[in-house]
């Protein structure tokens, strides 16, 4: 006969070890804080490191209090650096949910730029600006902290807002990684008079713009009231960490297949339930990825309630009945 207690204690304890969060709006404060993501208003003067070291330290602040038998996070992961004078969309992850930084790199960024011109503006200088609407070579600036050698980067758009005789507005939407300093400099050239970047403020960073900054005194300010049981600040400055996931692909899996990830499998065409991408588009993908002609997309797998998995590429037919669909990179359970 099945004693009731000892059953009882061995479900709440299965329940416990299940890798599986709770779905994104239904996760306490301390779950929140250690798997979110904050769209931070970078103001001028402090690093980017310096900002992320804030962000971690009032967080853990709050977990000492609200949680105190729990753990710590180890630090925090943001969208790319700013340099201290540059202002703007600094979207910065926290706790576990550092492990899909990567995702800030399959987006877009966009910039707001002041452009001083060394001379008077030509009369054709919206024409040159335009021409920089391409595919482009750039080589890292001396105090990068990456090899400094010739790569390609895309400017999706490049708008002069306002244009006066030597000072041009300019907002500029590229790929992850485009130096706006060089770009502002060589455009400079292009335009035959000479330019250097003035201030510099980013407005977008894929999937995060500048409709929903947060400074850091809010997020003070929010965590100080969830101590006090007022959450309702907080839950609009933290964002659960899938929000960052939400500019890529998706393949949703069954609970089952999303527990076998969290120890290492990849995912299998039995558990995908759903995918973004139609079965023929998915075929290609794989197809041309398996070839070398490209590199398969980034997708983020989560469960039915929404809740992430981890981060792989699209490597097989997510309907077909076997077979790998995702290889993984991040598992983020």
């Amino acid at each position: 006969m099945t004693d009731d207690t000892d059953a009882g204690s061995t479900n709440a304890d299965a329940a416990s070890d299940d890798p599986l969060r709770a779905p994104p709006g239904e996760r306490s404060v301390p779950e929140l804080l250690r798997f979110g993501v904050v769209n931070v208003d970078k103001p001028a003067g402090p690093s980017s490191h310096q900002l992320s070291a804030w962000v971690r330290d009032a967080i853990n602040d709050t977990l000492a209090d609200l949680d105190p038998d729990g753990p710590r996070i180890d630090g925090v992961a943001h969208a790319g650096t700013l340099d201290p004078k540059v202002t703007g969309c600094l979207p910065t992850l926290t706790g576990t949910a550092t492990r899909m930084a990567q995702v800030f790199l399959e987006g877009r960024k966009e910039y707001v730029s002041v452009l001083e011109l060394h001379g008077p503006a030509p009369a054709d200088f919206r024409e040159v600006a335009a021409e920089f609407e391409a595919e482009i070579y750039q080589k890292p600036p001396r105090k990068s902290a990456v090899t400094r050698r010739l790569r390609t980067r895309t400017v999706h758009d490049l708008d002069v807002l306002e244009l006066e005789e030597r000072r041009a507005l300019l907002r500029i939407g590229c790929a992850s990684g485009t130096y706006v300093r060089k770009l502002c400099h060589d455009l400079g050239l292009a335009a035959g008079v000479g330019a250097h970047m003035g201030h510099l403020r980013r407005t977008a960073t894929d999937p995060f713009d500048d409709t929903d900054l947060h400074t850091l005194q809010d997020l003070v300010d929010a965590l100080a009231w969830a101590e006090e049981g007022d959450d309702d600040l907080l839950r609009e400055v933290v964002r659960p960490a899938e929000d960052a996931l939400s500019h890529l692909p998706s393949v949703t899996v069954a609970p089952s297949a999303a527990r076998n990830v969290a120890t290492g499998a990849p995912v299998y065409a039995p558990g995908v339930i759903d995918s973004d991408l139609d079965a023929a588009a998915a075929v290609d993908t794989a197809t041309a990825a398996n070839r070398g002609d490209r590199d398969p997309p980034l997708v983020a797998c989560v469960t039915p309630d929404g809740s992430a998995v981890c981060l792989g590429r699209f490597v097989g037919d997510p309907d077909a009945e076997s077979g790998t669909v995702v290889a993984l990179e991040r598992v983020l359970l």
